[in-house]
């Protein structure tokens, strides 16, 4: 399906983490692109940072799909650093900023600053990549220059508001929630998985306000209520594209 875009009209999209459920973000790649609706710019934190960067290079929703399936991502446990490396290289088709077919953004968390750190435009993708699904506890921090990099979703779970910098008009945000952590205090990662659910739910209106439309499938047991999620937020996504909304 072919969209004639409105002049000035540029729709951002943003994926958040999850991890293994971050496999549901192929789920809203493919919508969009049944529908011909176009992402003029992408941005990802955490295991989003994997699908936007794919997507970006140029892989299909599909190919990000089946990706995603042959790795079996069973928990964030499984994917050590080295095998993230051969991932990432088999599954980008470009591995650096100025080549990719999408304008992205990737965000880590510097320690350091308590702060953000946005890379885009140029260089390196991979590193970045590394620094965003460096969970705490788990994967060691990411030097770069002088700063010490962690997860992207330590301080922006959802990377909507990169993409208004980048020239977006109209912002998607994907998040995928976490399910309810059973506390064990004497499992660190336990402590830390609750730790990222409390953070994020305070930290919700801050990525909303950025975005024009949110969608935040319960992926728990099934995909089906993303799919549902998605066809509902249809509607408005083509009320941007009108020569889409009367077809």
């Amino acid at each position: 399906m072919t969209t004639l875009i409105p002049k000035g009209t540029r729709i951002g999209l943003a994926l958040g983490g999850g991890f293994a459920r971050a496999i549901a973000h192929a789920g809203v790649l493919r919508v969009l692109e049944r529908e011909g609706i176009p992402v003029h710019a992408i941005s990802g934190v955490s295991s989003g940072a994997i699908a936007a960067a794919a997507f970006a290079s140029g892989r299909s929703s599909r190919e990000i799909e089946e990706a995603a399936g042959a790795m079996q991502f069973s928990s964030v446990e499984s994917l050590t650093a080295f095998a993230m490396g051969d991932f990432l290289r088999a599954l980008l088709k470009k591995s650096n900023f100025e080549e990719m077919r999408v304008p992205l953004a990737i965000v880590a968390s510097d320690l350091t600053a308590g702060a953000p750190v946005v890379f885009r435009d140029k260089g390196d993708v991979l590193m970045p990549i590394h620094a965003s699904c460096a969970y705490p506890g788990l994967f060691p921090p990411v030097r770069y220059m002088e700063h010490c990099l962690v997860d992207g979703m330590v301080s922006m779970d959802v990377p909507a508001a990169p993409l208004r910098r980048m020239g977006a008009t109209h912002v998607i945000s994907v998040m995928i929630p976490s399910p309810p952590e059973v506390i064990d205090p004497r499992n660190m990662q336990s402590v830390v998985r609750r730790s990222f659910q409390i953070m994020m739910e305070r930290n919700g209106s801050h990525w909303r306000k950025a975005s024009d439309v949110v969608i935040a499938p319960d992926v728990r047991d099934s995909y089906g209520d993303l799919r549902q999620m998605i066809e509902a937020a249809l509607p408005q996504i083509l009320k941007w594209l009108p020569s889409a909304a009367a077809a």
